[in-house]
């Protein structure tokens, strides 16, 4: 296959303060308090990356970005005819062939001797450490200064934005191009098949026990497009979702003088509360005002509320999906 051909396609995707109860104001939801926050130094650099500036490629507008759409048992469809990959929970990014950005097109600022090699193609992939990792992967990847910390990361690639060629063929040159490369920060995500959903569902089942997000399914046959495609699927235990921290709600009992829920509303407008999911040092120093967090539901109500919402991560702003 002619390499070159690939050379002008851009790849597509891709200061936390303590609570102070010192004041209180009124909050619409469920009569519920909104508590004010004192600055003081962040738990982790993944503040730091919520506050940065954001840098975007001179002139560049947004590429087109291709989705998964959800895996449903009903839908019967022949898991023989799909690759079967870990979904890797790290940051989506896009090698143009010189340059590394985020989904939005902002610039990943890493190290040179990361990229040294790597092919003059378009890629798309996850930069990734290992399982239950985002926050830090997210502080490492995201920063404007970077250091030592990215020796652990790799770029794992799972596809070629190239719009006329089937899966299967773009799986194999991107194996090619990898092993080319004989880079230590570049690999491909194993891609394996499943005869039967049976053994699909055993899989997800043991992925997730091992502390994965679940399996990605993408068709052998099918072509990279824009947006959400039915023949990239993602099968998990549960949903996840992005909201905007708008309050919080005091803790009680072991919670006292801490945050006890966030107070959280989705992009479409829907206000509930999140009241798990974090550690002790996390309702010290909960998710500042206006950022966006990433949580787990199993469902939603009738109201469409997601139901049994578990905070997961903060979701810096320079990863954030199109919402």
């Amino acid at each position: 296959m002619n390499i070159k051909r690939f050379t002008l396609v851009l790849i597509l995707a891709t200061s936390l303060p303590p609570v102070s109860f010192a004041a209180t104001v009124a909050h619409p939801v469920s009569n519920v308090t909104k508590l004010t926050l004192n600055a003081a130094k962040p738990i982790s650099g993944v503040a730091n990356v919520i506050s940065n500036p954001v840098q975007r490629v001179p002139g560049q507008t947004s590429t087109p970005i291709q989705l998964a759409a959800t895996y449903k048992a009903s839908d019967n469809i022949n898991i023989a005819e799909y690759f079967v990959s870990e979904k890797l929970d790290g940051v989506r990014a896009r090698w143009t062939g010189t340059q590394l950005l985020t989904r939005n097109d902002n610039v990943i600022h890493a190290p040179a001797w990361f990229t040294q090699n790597w092919p003059n193609v378009a890629l798309d992939g996850e930069l990734w450490t290992q399982r239950s990792s985002f926050e830090a992967i997210a502080s490492i990847v995201l920063s404007h200064t970077p250091d030592e910390r990215w020796r652990a990361v790799k770029m794992m690639v799972f596809d070629m934005p190239i719009s006329d060629v089937p899966f299967a063929s773009r799986l194999s040159t991107m194996e090619s191009l990898v092993r080319g490369a004989d880079s230590n920060s570049l690999a491909t995500i194993p891609q394996f098949t499943l005869s039967s959903q049976r053994l699909l569902e055993a899989k997800i089942d043991e992925v997730t026990a091992k502390g994965g997000e679940g399996l990605m399914l993408h068709h052998k046959a099918a072509f990279y497009q824009s947006g959400r495609s039915n023949q990239l699927l993602k099968a998990k235990r549960y949903s996840d979702a992005e909201a905007k921290v708008i309050g919080y709600v005091r803790g009680k009992g072991k919670f006292v003088g801490m945050m006890g829920s966030l107070i959280v509303e989705t992009p479409e407008g829907i206000q509930f509360k999140i009241g798990t999911g974090f550690s002790m040092k996390q309702r010290q120093y909960p998710p500042p005002m206006h950022s966006w967090i990433t949580f787990k539901y199993y469902g939603v109500t009738k109201k469409g509320i997601p139901r049994f919402a578990s905070f997961r991560h903060i979701r810096p702003v320079k990863d954030l999906p199109n919402l």
